[in-house]
């Protein structure tokens, strides 16, 4: 037994070495490009402590407990570019005074980029949290918003919300406090994690997202809650895109004709869209959608994005099913466009062949039970982007390999060198068997 394994592991261990090698080989090889510098994108963490984070229904732990983990996690893998603070709302007061519950706000630890000692305070700030008193999410809102836009400066601001429950304080009404955190013009996102919300926590929450063009999502896991804000953060570190609203239509003919772009929508349960992009010739076209369930939806969805012609007939598609455990469910597609030569037949294309029309046809699944409402449709997201089309081997898509024809190449080599060295030790293994 153990004769014939240490070949077999020493092979192994030689293709996982060799492969390592081209893995590693072919970041070096290329340029880092910096652009201009931009001021650091500035993100508040808002946390609700009230008295609910007790309850124990997350991974069989509290939800206090599943954020102080998921926050630890989110922690270490910050973007060092990124300013980040912490502030909690229902942290300290325990009485039943409604005033002073409703001032209940503190910023645990200040909007500023993390070195290690920094990341080691913030979590020693949100390990001593215990859940107390009541949910201001309203005047915290207004804080944190003063938290980001301390300076004038054109930088991405983000604020992830992250709550149980509904706001205890009104009548300052935090969906009224969103949209005029909003409406004050100072490119501020507010981002919302409910944690195993109900109904009426849902709404809340989607409101306050959908004011300030953020997102909202629901949160019954750990590694969903750390996950979901590592990917917000990472969102505020890359550069700011405003989406464009277009109207999509109810058949190719009387579409909007898209420019590469971030496009939204809002799409009704069940229903198609299309959408329509001219394709120059020489150019490729890529597209992909996302749809979000911001509401109570029925499992097993799905979103299809197709491009057609004009006339109907399907050129690609993209398809994504989900059986109720995301929020959001995304698809894409490639087109690249033939030369102005080989065109004169294709339905959609100029008579000189120079541009192409495409339909991009948007439809989901989604279902819902009879209590939830199915006005406005859900959010819909569509990136369009022209490229040039690839014309060698060497380029991306060609033959489906891009650049990773040298890539195979070596691993052909790597495949002969590896079968004579078996063949060797085959041999020599039957030697030593005939000699035995």
């Amino acid at each position: 037994m153990i004769t014939r394994k240490r070949p077999a592991a020493w092979v192994i261990a030689l293709l996982a070495a060799l492969t390592a090698g081209v893995v590693t080989a072919g970041p070096a090889a290329a340029d880092d490009d910096d652009g201009p510098a931009r001021p650091a994108p500035k993100v508040e963490l808002v946390l609700d402590v009230s008295g609910s984070m007790r309850a124990r229904d997350i991974d069989g732990k509290s939800r206090m407990a599943a954020a102080k983990q998921a926050f630890n996690e989110v922690l270490d893998a910050t973007p060092d570019e990124v300013a980040l603070g912490i502030r909690t709302l229902g942290a300290n007061y325990r009485g039943d005074d409604r005033r002073t519950g409703c001032k209940d706000t503190e910023l645990l630890y200040p909007v500023e980029r993390l070195d290690k000692a920094g990341r080691t305070d913030a979590k020693t700030a949100v390990a001593t949290l215990a859940p107390t008193g009541w949910t201001p999410i309203g005047p915290t809102l207004l804080k944190a918003a003063d938290d980001l836009t301390d300076d004038t400066a054109e930088r991405s601001r983000r604020i992830v919300l992250i709550s149980d429950g509904e706001d205890t304080c009104r009548p300052l009404d935090p969906c009224v406090v969103a949209r005029e955190i909003s409406a004050k013009g100072i490119h501020l996102t507010i981002d919302t994690l409910g944690l195993v919300p109900d109904a009426k926590t849902r709404d809340q929450l989607s409101c306050i997202a959908e004011a300030t063009g953020g997102t909202y999502t629901s949160i019954r896991h750990t590694d969903e809650l750390a996950g979901r804000v590592k990917q917000l953060i990472d969102r505020a570190a890359d550069p700011v895109v405003t989406p464009v609203e277009a109207e999509g239509a109810a058949r190719c003919t009387d579409a909007p004709r898209l420019k590469s772009g971030l496009y939204t929508d809002r799409e009704e349960f069940g229903e198609h869209r299309w959408y329509r992009v001219d394709v120059p010739a020489g150019k490729e076209l890529r597209a992909s959608v996302s749809v979000s369930a911001d509401r109570a939806v029925n499992q097993e969805y799905g979103v299809l994005l197709r491009a057609e012609t004009p006339g109907g007939r399907e050129i690609v598609r993209g398809q994504e099913s989900g059986d109720g455990r995301t929020d959001v469910i995304s698809t894409g597609l490639r087109y690249p466009r033939p030369e102005a030569d080989d065109t004169d037949d294709m339905d959609g294309a100029d008579k000189y062949g120079a541009t192409e029309t495409v339909c991009l046809r948007v439809s989901n699944s989604f279902s819902a039970p009879a209590s939830v409402k199915r006005t406005p449709g859900l959010p819909v997201e569509l990136a369009v982007d022209l490229v040039d089309s690839p014309d060698e081997a060497s380029d991306v898509a060609a033959f489906g390999l891009g650049h990773g024809w040298w890539l195979l190449g070596l691993l052909v080599l790597v495949g002969f060198v590896a079968g004579l060295v078996w063949g060797w030790l085959s041999r020599w293994r039957f030697a030593v068997w005939r000699t035995n």
